[in-house]
C-alpha cells in the first residue's frame, strides 16, 4: 500500500503546477511510470501486459478498485468519518492525491487491465455501464488517440459481451462484490438516498432495475467504433473490430437462446484457436483454452444487453460501411496462410453465423425487410469472398491435447469432452498418454454415456487381433472403479446397457485367458465376501445389503451372465442366503435388461440388431442359468425350497429403486410360468418333484397379483390359459385316486400337499380366467366349449374346481345317485350315469360335494332329501352316511377333511345324524349334564365306528401305508378340533378358583381297568407314521386332561369327563 502510494504522490508532484486532478491525457506518458513502476515491483513481473500470476490479477484488480473509488468519492464529496467505517479500502485509498477519469482509464490502458475494469462495469447497472462506456468512449476519441486506446475500448466491449467469470470473480467478499457496494452507497449518496437503501442493492445482474430506454450499449460502442474508425490502422485490428461487432449482433438479434454445439465441434473450433495461438508463440495452457471456451461461449449465447434504441437494419448498416471503408483504405487484405491469425479466424467464423442466422430470418420477415438486408448480406459475402480466409485444420495430437486439458483442469463442458474423450478410438492407439489421463481423472468420466463409451472402446481393444492384455486389463479395472462410483440409478441404466451389448459383457467373444482368470478371481472373492461376511444371515444390515449391490453390480457389469449364475449357485446352495440374493436383485433392476422409462423404450430395436439371436433380457437370463442349475446337479429338500422362495421373492413387486417410476417384480410371473411350469406340466413323462415343484412355482406366480386380479389377468391370458387349466384338472384328477396303483406298473406319489395345492391352483386360475370370459363371453366360447368337452374324461368333481369359468353357462353335472338323495333344481342340475356310482351310492357322492368347496357343502345340506319324523329315514340315513364316510375319508385333504367335519357336526346338530352312544367305558356316573357336548361325544363315536369298519378284515388291504398313515393324520387332526371345541365350552377360572384338590376328582379309570366287556378291535399293522400321529394325539389329550383337573368348578366335571371319553377312544383305536 505504501508503494502505491508513494507513486501516485510522485506522479502528483510530477503534474507540477497543475496536479493529478485535472490531468491531460497526453501528459499520462511524462507523469505515469512510476505507477506503472511501482504496479510491476509489486507484481513482480517485468512486463504488464503478458499473462499476469494471482497476485498480479489481484493487485491490478485493487488499484484499479480504489483508483475508481477515490474518483467517486470525490465526486460525491464523502465524508471521511463516515468512509473509515464503510469502506474496507479507506486506507489505501485515504492514501492518495486526488485523481481524475482520465487517470483511472490510462490506468487500465496501461497495465492492460480491460478485463478487469469490463469486469468491474458487470456489477453495476445498466444505465451505470453506459455512462461509464461513454466517459470511455470520450477518452478514446481525445486526442492523442493510439491504436492502444482502440484496443481497450474493443477488449472492454468483448469483455461485457463474454459476461462475469464466475470462476475468477470467488465468493461474497471478492473485490468486484465490494467495489459493487460502495458504488451503489456512493451513487446513492448522490442521489440522495440512505446508506441502507444502497447496501439492499441487489447485484446479480437479473435483479438490477430496468434500464431506461436511452441506455442502450449495443447503440454507444457501434457509433464510437464508427467515430473511431479512422484511427485504425493495422489490419489485424479491422479484423478484430468486425468480429466484434458481428458477433455482438449476432447475439443481440439473431438468436433468443444460447446455442448449443455438439462437443465434437466445440473440439475443432478450440484446437483451431489453440494451433494458431501457439504458431503465435503463445503457450499452450489451461488458461489459453479457458479464454477460448469464453469467446466461443459469448458468441453463441444471448446478449445481456438488450437494444432499445438500435434496430437491426442499422446495426448491420454500420458494420458494412466499415467494412467498406476499410476495404478501400487497403486494411482488408488477403490473409497471409503462412502467418495464421486469430482475428482473421475469429471474423470467418462470426461472419458465417451472422449470414446463416440471417437466412433463416428470411422465412418469418416481410419481404421489405429482406430487400433492406439484402445489401449488408451481399457486401459481407464479398467479404467473405475477397479476404480468402486460409484453411485451419488441427491435427489429433492438438485434439487430444486440448480434450486431456479440459478434461484434466475440469474446465468448462469437461464431462462432455470426456465422453467424446473415451470415444475417440484413434486417440485410445496412443495407448501411454490416452491411459494415463484416463486413469488421473476418473472422476470426470462419472457419467453413465461416458462409462458406455468407454466400454466400447475396451471390447474392441479385446476383440482386436493384436491385444495388449495388460493394458486391457488396467482399462477393465478402471472401467470397474468409474462404474462402482455411479449413482444406483446410473449403474442399473449401465447395467442394462451392458445386457443389450451382450449377455457376458466384456467377454462376449474369445479373450485372452489372462483377462478371463483376473475376473474369475475377482468374482470368485466378491461373492465369498457378500457369504462369509454374514450377508446370508436375514438380520444383514442395510449397510451390508448396500455393500453386496455394489459388489454384485461390480462383476455384473463386466459379465452379467457370470454373477447371475454365482448369484443362482448362492441362492440355491448357500443355506439361507435366498433371500440376501432376491434382495441384492431388486435392487438392480438393470439386470432385468428390460427398462420401461421413456429413455430406454426404443432400446428393443438396438437390442435385435446389437446381438441378434443372443439377445436375452436380463430375467430371462437369469431363468436360464437357474435351468441349467436344476437340471445339471440333483437338489436336496431344502436346496428345492430355496429355489422356490428365491424365485418367491424375485417374482414379488418391490418398492422402486432411484430412477424406476413405479412397483417392478425382478422376474416377470409369466416369465417364471413359461420357462418352469408350462414345460414340465405339458410333458408327463416328468417326475413327481418336477411337477410338484411346478405347481408350487404356478402357486407363487398367481399370488403375486392376488389383489390386483387385472394385472394377473394381463399375462396369465398369455399363458395359453385354457389348455393349462385342462393339464392341471388332469393332475387332479390323478390326485383324486392317490393311494391306487395305477395301470401300466408306474407309480406316482401323489401327496396330498399336492391334492391341496392343485385345488388352489386351480380355483385361483379359474377365477382369473372366468372373470375375462365373464367380461367377453363370445371371444372365449370356442375355448370355454373345448375345455368343458375335455372335463368328460375327468372324474366328475373336477369340474366343480371350475365352476367361476363355466359361468352360468352349464348346468352342475353329478352322478344320478346323488339326486336321490338330494332335491336339487333341475335348472341348474343333471344327473350323470357314471358305471362307479350305482344304486346306493347316493350319499358318496353327497359326501365328494360337501368336501369340494364351503359353497357346494351350504347346497348339500340345504337341500338334503331327509324326513326327519321318520325315525326308520333318520337311521338308514345315519347308517348310510357312516359307510359313506369310511369310503370318503382315505381320499380327503385336510381342508376337505375340515370341511366334512363341519358338515357332521350340522348333521348331529340338526338331529339328521344319529349315533347311538354309550357310556360303557365308566364305573361311576356322578350327576352331570352332558347336553352341551352331546355332539362332540357323537362325533367321536361316529370316528371310532369309521375306524373299526376301515380296520376291519374287509379292508385290511384296500390302503397302502401311506393311506393309512395319512387316515391317522386325520384322525389326529380331528381329535384336535373336537378337544378345542370341549375347551372353548370351559369358563373362564376367576381369581382364587384355581386350586389343586385331587380327592374331588371324578373317578376316571385308567386303562387298565376298563370293563371286559369293551370290544377289542384288532386293526391291521400300521405305519410308524399313523402310530406316531396317534400317540400325539393321545399325549396331547392327556396333557389337556391333567390341566383341566386343576379348575374346580363344577362345569370342569362335565369337561373332564368328557376329555376322558375322547381319551378312551383314541386309546381304543390305537389297541
Amino acid at each position: 500500500s505504501a508503494v502505491l502510494q508513494g507513486a501516485f504522490l510522485l506522479a502528483d508532484k510530477l503534474c507540477l503546477p497543475s496536479s493529478l486532478s485535472s490531468l491531460q491525457k497526453a501528459d499520462w506518458s511524462r507523469v505515469g511510470h512510476p505507477v506503472l513502476e511501482a504496479v510491476r515491483e509489486l507484481c513482480r513481473q517485468d512486463e504488464l501486459s503478458a499473462h499476469p500470476t494471482k497476485t498480479a490479477v489481484t493487485w491490478i484488480k485493487k488499484l484499479v478498485c480504489v483508483v475508481w473509488l477515490k474518483l467517486l468519492c470525490r465526486e460525491t464529496g464523502e465524508d471521511a468519518e463516515m468512509a473509515w467505517r464503510e469502506n474496507p479500502f479507506f486506507p489505501l485509498q485515504n492514501g492518495l492525491p486526488e485523481v481524475n477519469h482520465v487517470v483511472l482509464l490510462e490506468v487500465v490502458r496501461s497495465m492492460a487491465a480491460a478485463q478487469t475494469f469490463a469486469h468491474f462495469l458487470l456489477y453495476l447497472p445498466q444505465s451505470q455501464i453506459c455512462t461509464e462506456l461513454e466517459r470511455l468512449v470520450q477518452h478514446v476519441r481525445s486526442s492523442p488517440t493510439t491504436e492502444d486506446d482502440v484496443r481497450l475500448f474493443l477488449e472492454v466491449w468483448w469483455e461485457l459481451w463474454k459476461g462475469r467469470d464466475e470462476q475468477k470473480a470467488g465468493g461474497e467478499d471478492n473485490i468486484e462484490t465490494v467495489f459493487a457496494r460502495q458504488f451503489a452507497r456512493l451513487s446513492s449518496k448522490s442521489s440522495s438516498l440512505t446508506p441502507q437503501a444502497a447496501k439492499r442493492l441487489k447485484l446479480d445482474t437479473s435483479d438490477l432495475p430496468a434500464s431506461s430506454p436511452t441506455a442502450d450499449v449495443l447503440h454507444i460502442v457501434l457509433h464510437a467504433l464508427k467515430d473511431i474508425k479512422d484511427h485504425i490502422s493495422t489490419t489485424d485490428l479491422c479484423l478484430l473490430a468486425l468480429s466484434i461487432s458481428l458477433d455482438a449482433v449476432y447475439t443481440a438479434f439473431l438468436i433468443d437462446q444460447a446455442v448449443v454445439l455438439p462437443t465434437k465441434e466445440k473440439m475443432r473450433i478450440l484446437s483451431k484457436v489453440i494451433s494458431i495461438r501457439e504458431k503465435n508463440d503463445e503457450k499452450l495452457s489451461p488458461e489459453l483454452i479457458r479464454e477460448a471456451q469464453r469467446d466461443l461461449r459469448a458468441s453463441h449465447t444471448p446478449s445481456q444487453f438488450h437494444p432499445s434504441r438500435m434496430k437491426l437494419g442499422e446495426a448491420l448498416k454500420i458494420i458494412t460501411e466499415l467494412a467498406q471503408f476499410w476495404q478501400n483504405s487497403g486494411l482488408l487484405k488477403v490473409v497471409n496462410s503462412s502467418d495464421p491469425s486469430y482475428s482473421a479466424f475469429k471474423l470467418e467464423q462470426s461472419v458465417q453465423r451472422v449470414l446463416t442466422a440471417l437466412q433463416k430470418a428470411e422465412v418469418a420477415e416481410t419481404m421489405t425487410e429482406m430487400d433492406e438486408h439484402e445489401a449488408e448480406k451481399n457486401t459481407l459475402r464479398g467479404l467473405l469472398e475477397s479476404l480468402a480466409f486460409p484453411a485451419t485444420e488441427s491435427t489429433p495430437e492438438v485434439n487430444a491435447r486440448v480434450t486431456t486439458i479440459i478434461i484434466s483442469h475440469r474446465l468448462d463442458d469437461y464431462q462432455n469432452f470426456a465422453a467424446l474423450f473415451a470415444s475417440e478410438k484413434s486417440w485410445s492407439a496412443c495407448d501411454e498418454h490416452w491411459m494415463a489421463c484416463l486413469e488421473k481423472n476418473q472422476a470426470a468420466f462419472q457419467q453413465y454415456d461416458t462409462l458406455i463409451k468407454l466400454t466400447s472402446t475396451l471390447m474392441s481393444k479385446l476383440h482386436s487381433e493384436s491385444t495388449n492384455v495388460s493394458q486391457c486389463r488396467k482399462l477393465m479395472k478402471i472401467i470397474a472403479d468409474i462404474f462402482s462410483a455411479l449413482s444406483l440409478k446410473d449403474k442399473n441404466k449401465a447395467l442394462a446397457a451392458m445386457l443389450r451389448l451382450s449377455s457376458r459383457g466384456f467377454f462376449g467373444c474369445s479373450v485372452p485367458s489372462a483377462v478371463t482368470d483376473g475376473f474369475e478371481k475377482e468374482l470368485n472373492m466378491a461373492f465369498n465376501c457378500i457369504i462369509q461376511g454374514g450377508g446370508a444371515s436375514a438380520a444383514a444390515s442395510q449397510g451390508n445389503l448396500n455393500t453386496a449391490v455394489s459388489l454384485v453390480a461390480r462383476v455384473a457389469f463386466q459379465n452379467p451372465e457370470a454373477a447371475l449364475r454365482s448369484c443362482c449357485h448362492s441362492a440355491i446352495f448357500n443355506k439361507g442366503a435366498f433371500s440376501l440374493m432376491a434382495k441384492i436383485l431388486q435392487q438392480l433392476p438393470g439386470l432385468r435388461g428390460q427398462r420401461e422409462s421413456e429413455d430406454e423404450a426404443q432400446s428393443d430395436e438396438e437390442e435385435s440388431i446389437n446381438e441378434g439371436k443372443d439377445a436375452l433380457s436380463g430375467s430371462g437370463l437369469l431363468c436360464r442359468c437357474l435351468q441349467e442349475m436344476i437340471k445339471t446337479k440333483s437338489l436336496s429338500a431344502s436346496e428345492k425350497e430355496q429355489f422356490l422362495k428365491c424365485l418367491g421373492l424375485l417374482m414379488m413387486p418391490v418398492m422402486p429403486v432411484e430412477g424406476e417410476e413405479r412397483m417392478q417384480s425382478f422376474l416377470p410371473p409369466e416369465e417364471v410360468v413359461n420357462i418352469f411350469v408350462l414345460p414340465n406340466l405339458s410333458t408327463m413323462g416328468q417326475s413327481s418333484f418336477d411337477i410338484e415343484l411346478s405347481l408350487q412355482l404356478l402357486h407363487a406366480a398367481l399370488s403375486v397379483d392376488g389383489q390386483e386380479q387385472a394385472s394377473s389377468a394381463r399375462w396369465v391370458l398369455d399363458c395359453s390359459p385354457f389348455p393349462l387349466l385342462y393339464v392341471l384338472a388332469q393332475l387332479h384328477s390323478q390326485t383324486l385316486r392317490c393311494w391306487e396303483q395305477p395301470p401300466g406298473g408306474t407309480v406316482h406319489h401323489w401327496s396330498m400337499d399336492t391334492k391341496e395345492l392343485l385345488v388352489v391352483v386351480l380355483t385361483t386360475l379359474g377365477q382369473v380366467v372366468g372373470a375375462e370370459v365373464a367380461a367377453a363371453p363370445s371371444s372365449w366360447s370356442r375355448a370355454l366349449f373345448w375345455l368343458y368337452n375335455k372335463m368328460e374324461e375327468l372324474d366328475w368333481t373336477v369340474r366343480f374346481h371350475l365352476k367361476p369359468v363355466w359361468g352360468e353357462h352349464f348346468k352342475n353335472e353329478v352322478p344320478s345317485s346323488l339326486l336321490t338323495v338330494c332335491d336339487l333344481p333341475e335348472q341348474e342340475w343333471s344327473g350323470l350315469d357314471l358305471p362307479q356310482y350305482g344304486q346306493g351310492t347316493g350319499l358318496l357322492a353327497w359326501m365328494e360335494c360337501c368336501s369340494i368347496s364351503d359353497s357346494l357343502q351350504s347346497t348339500m345340506l340345504s337341500h338334503l332329501s331327509l324326513d326327519q319324523r321318520r325315525t326308520d329315514h333318520v337311521n338308514m340315513f345315519s347308517k348310510g352316511l357312516l359307510v359313506a364316510l369310511t369310503q370318503t375319508l382315505p381320499w380327503c385333504s385336510v381342508s376337505q377333511w375340515t370341511r366334512l367335519l363341519r358338515a357332521l357336526r350340522e348333521l348331529i346338530t340338526s338331529g339328521r345324524l344319529h349315533v347311538p352312544f354309550s357310556l360303557e367305558y365308566v364305573d361311576y356316573l356322578p350327576l352331570l349334564d352332558l347336553r352341551r357336548f352331546s355332539c362332540e361325544l357323537r362325533l367321536s363315536v361316529l370316528l371310532l365306528r369309521v375306524l373299526q369298519l376301515l380296520c376291519g378284515s374287509s379292508c385290511s388291504h384296500w390302503l397302502a401305508a401311506d393311506g393309512w398313515a395319512h387316515v391317522g393324520r386325520l384322525y389326529a387332526h380331528a381329535v384336535r378340533e373336537m378337544i378345542s371345541s370341549v375347551r372353548a365350552k370351559l369358563p373362564l377360572p376367576s381369581s382364587g378358583a384355581l386350586t389343586v384338590s385331587a380327592s374331588t376328582s371324578p373317578k376316571t379309570p385308567a386303562s387298565g381297568d376298563f370293563s371286559p366287556s369293551c370290544t377289542s378291535v384288532k386293526a391291521p399293522k400300521m405305519s410308524k407314521d399313523s402310530l406316531k400321529d396317534l400317540k400325539q394325539a393321545d399325549l396331547l389329550k392327556s396333557k389337556e386332561s391333567q390341566m383341566e383337573e386343576e379348575v374346580e368348578t363344577v362345569p370342569s366335571q362335565e369337561v373332564l369327563f368328557v376329555l376322558s371319553q375322547l381319551f378312551c377312544h383314541v386309546q381304543h383305536i390305537q389297541v
